[in-house]
């Protein structure tokens, strides 16, 4: 299995048991029973007692802190804010396991955060289910309008407020960009988890773009990460031309591609730069490093004791193209030097 480390590290996290939590981080547990022993305990993170520093809980199903995070993170440090001081981090996450998100909400509710920062479609709609009191910023979602997360942009209502990306908006384009990359790509391969919204939205968006494109998009419904971790592990040689990723984390599906990929030597294309720092061919999507540097603005508003329902969702439209040089030359693909100028990121 892959582990999600993301290259911007954020401090407070104990990394040496990424990819083993299932429960809060120990050091929140603890400090929020000392807090609640002396009575400081609130959800109201603007009115917060200042003479402790705000819990943010983050809520992912990632194995681990992801970009957005350390944005967030290195965000709120830039902004005059100081860690430990001022405020702490700490993350529930649930390893490509959408349905244990709920619980993980509600514990970070229950455990006395002061605001939740969730970094996909499906966690800011846990954390929605688990309390209408909280405040929750969002990193790296598409649509939240669509999925009710919001009211709208300018005003988002309720206790939610964020920054959006265009990751799904820009799929037809990460498509096009693969094929311009793959000038044989004919099929290539979407598994995708048939329980996540995100995924199927993305679906839609990639067979117009196949359609369009003359591309035979082969599609494979996944419902379990064994299922996942099967199908890819029994590709057929031949069967594709290559992989097109879903949006990070469902069933570790991410994980399973790269795996397979480095196995048959086959090209793959992902949303996000982290996975191609992991052995992606390519990636082509929004900075969710920079969405999370985004979204400390706002969590400083909330801090500062503005309410979500009046802060204006943002948009991050920072697009980033990475290509992995090394993974090309180990399957033996040579890259045009028009697709390598327009790269942003080449790891070599």
């Amino acid at each position: 299995m892959v582990d999600a480390i993301p290259h911007q590290q954020v401090g407070t996290f104990n990394h040496s048991q990424v990819g083993g939590f299932r429960c809060l981080c120990p050091w929140l547990i603890t400090l929020v029973m000392l807090l609640m022993s002396h009575g400081l305990l609130t959800s109201d993170a603007g009115a917060a007692d200042r003479s402790r520093p705000i819990r943010i809980g983050v809520l992912t199903t990632s194995w681990g802190p992801t970009p957005a995070t350390a944005g967030l993170r290195d965000g709120l440090l830039e902004l005059g804010y100081h860690e430990r001081e001022d405020f702490v981090l700490g993350i529930r996450f649930t390893k490509g396991d959408n349905t244990d998100l709920p619980g993980a909400a509600r514990q970070l509710v229950k455990y006395g955060a002061d605001l939740i920062f969730a970094t996909s479609i499906v966690a800011a709609k846990a954390a929605q289910e688990a309390t209408h009191q909280l405040p929750i910023v969002f990193g790296g979602v598409s649509n939240p309008v669509e999925f009710k997360l919001i009211q709208s942009f300018a005003r988002p209502g309720g206790n939610l407020t964020g920054v959006s990306t265009l990751g799904i908006e820009l799929g037809p384009k990460r498509l096009e960009v693969f094929w311009e990359m793959l000038p044989g790509l004919k099929r290539v391969l979407f598994p995708y988890n048939a329980a996540d919204s995100e995924h199927l939205l993305e679906l839609n968006a990639y067979r117009d773009a196949a359609r369009l494109l003359g591309i035979v998009l082969v599609e494979q419904p996944l419902r379990t990460e064994r299922e996942a971790k099967t199908t890819l592990a029994e590709l057929k040689p031949g069967a594709v031309d290559g992989i097109l990723a879903p949006r990070c984390c469902s069933l570790n599906i991410p994980g399973f591609i790269l795996e397979t990929a480095s196995q048959k030597r086959l090209p793959t294309m992902f949303e996000q730069a982290f996975w191609v720092e992991r052995g992606a061919l390519a990636s082509y999507g929004p900075d969710y490093y920079s969405s999370g540097k985004q979204a400390a603005r706002l969590v400083a508003k909330i801090i500062k004791g503005e309410k979500p329902a009046d802060i204006p969702v943002e948009v991050n439209s920072k697009i980033e193209f990475a290509i992995n040089r090394k993974v090309a030359q180990a399957i033996g693909l040579t890259l045009a030097p028009e697709v390598l100028f327009q790269a942003n990121r080449i790891i070599r």
